[in-house]
């Protein structure tokens, strides 16, 4: 487990000798003890609720409005997170299959299930290719559906698929939604693990698609992703500082477009606050995490502690503490120091 001081050497050392000094710039914030770690919305708490008490009956009214109405972002969230309460808790899970073995939301859960326990395993490959069916069930019950593509992008990186087959599933994925978020991240994500270190080819992919997607999609978020996969890692050729602050400025934007203090653009704002942090750009960070509000998220946190909330508090405390940015809240130039991620 890392603390603070590895996650921003630069930062923490300006913070540190002014924090007796420098008055706490935000006011209003929710106390520590206010702060909760992946907060379900609305929608999904009831369901997880009553999943907890082994009904599956709210779950599968959840996913089949999703389905229904083409809530495909909010259905590959709501998706993850079903399967991750399943695989913790599988009696409403099992009810449900026993009751409607066939229903195409189950199967979507099913897939997404059966992917994450091959990817905690060290067998990944193997497993996962025993799973392809279950991935094939659920992308063919409804053919406007995204998300069991998400999924089959996800697989193929796992199995170390080629650029050829991968490229396959690409464009099936996005004939049937050209901008979801979820599978472009999917695609990120192979970019960076077929060419470890060669960010290049991550920028070049995920500005590309901001260029293209409508100014109000998650996509515009894509470059400040690959943004925190650079910074994260600790190979491959310098990024020029001027395209890792116009991502940051992409999500920012994108960022303002959402309400504040809620759990679904909490999930892009923690991942925006890492990159501001990263680049020292201490006056926007402290705008995301007043939009942030309560709302912290495992992702990208745990990726460098075992206390993914507890990291995120210390680096809320040390934003507070910042001295204040320098005009237009940019820093100067300069390569940003990098921790090792386990994840892009």
């Amino acid at each position: 487990m890392v603390g603070t001081m590895a996650l921003l050497p630069p930062f923490l050392r300006t913070a540190r000798t002014t924090r007796n000094t420098t008055p706490h710039r935000a006011t209003g914030l929710p106390t520590d003890d206010e702060v909760v770690l992946d907060a379900p919305d609305d929608r999904l708490g009831p369901a997880l609720v009553a999943a907890a008490q082994g009904a599956y009956g709210p779950a599968a009214a959840l996913l089949a409005a999703t389905r229904k109405g083409s809530e495909w972002e909010n259905r590959d969230r709501y998706v993850r997170r079903l399967a991750a309460f399943a695989h913790a808790r599988d009696e409403w899970f099992e009810r449900w299959s026993a009751a409607a073995p066939h229903d195409p939301d189950l199967l979507l859960v099913r897939a997404q299930r059966a992917v994450d326990r091959a990817w905690r395993s060290p067998a990944r490959a193997e497993l996962l290719h025993e799973v392809s069916p279950l991935i094939t069930a659920a992308a063919h019950e409804d053919e406007r559906d995204p998300v069991p593509w998400r999924l089959a992008l996800d697989h193929a990186r796992g199995t170390h698929a080629g650029h050829a087959w991968f490229g396959e599933l690409w464009e099936a994925a996005v004939r049937r939604t050209p901008h979801h978020y979820g599978c472009h991240v999917a695609a990120l994500r192979y970019l960076a693990s077929s060419w470890h270190g060669s960010h290049r080819e991550c920028f070049a992919f995920a500005e590309l698609a901001a260029q293209d997607a409508p100014a109000a999609s998650l996509i515009q978020a894509l470059p400040a992703r690959a943004a925190l996969g650079y910074l994260g890692d600790g190979c491959g050729p310098d990024v020029p500082r001027g395209q890792l602050d116009a991502a940051a400025d992409r999500a920012v934007a994108l960022s303002a477009r959402f309400p504040g203090a809620d759990p679904w653009p909490a999930e892009i704002r923690n991942k925006l606050m890492y990159v501001l942090v990263r680049l020292e750009r201490w006056d926007d960070a402290l705008v995301q995490l007043r939009l942030i509000g309560p709302y912290a998220t495992s992702f990208p946190w745990d990726r460098m502690s075992d206390d993914p909330l507890g990291l995120f508090l210390r680096v809320r405390a040390d934003i507070r503490s910042a001295p204040p940015s320098g005009p237009g809240g940019h820093p100067p130039s300069g390569r940003t120091a990098r921790a090792h991620s386990r994840d892009h």
